[in-house]
């Protein structure tokens, strides 16, 4: 569970805040000329970067205020947190700039070789215990 210090009220539990999606989304400057194409990608498409991202927030069941949060998106480590309209601060901690996928780790769940061995090795039950 994430602690967000919310610039208003003090750190508070995750739960009490809704994401907003990618900070610092300029509209554009007369939408009533935008084509569908450019309509939509100013709508729908958004970055995803693996590292620092800016965000937006709302302490929805809090002061219900808006503000822009710098989230790495790999460690869920929180940066900065401003004040909407403000830019966007530098990065303060190692960017993780290498793309990437899942873990392939041998120990990683996402190649199923997490689980515990079956083999046939001999164990015994504590004593007291049943079998």
């Amino acid at each position: 569970m994430l602690l967000i210090p919310c610039p208003n009220c003090g750190s508070r539990d995750e739960t009490e805040f809704h994401y907003g999606g990618q900070a610092h989304v300029a509209y554009p400057e007369n939408p009533t000329e935008l084509n569908d194409r450019e309509w939509a990608e100013f709508l729908f498409y958004r970055d995803n970067t693996k590292g620092a991202f800016a965000e937006r927030w709302l302490h929805s069941t809090g002061c219900r205020q808006w503000f822009n949060m710098l989230r790495d998106t790999v460690t869920y480590d929180i940066q900065a947190v401003y004040a909407m309209g403000t830019p966007r601060p530098a990065t303060t901690g190692p960017a993780a700039s290498e793309p990437g996928t899942a873990s392939t780790a041998a120990d990683s769940t996402t190649t199923g070789n997490a689980a515990p061995s079956t083999s046939s090795s001999s164990t015994t039950a504590p004593e007291g215990a049943t079998k």
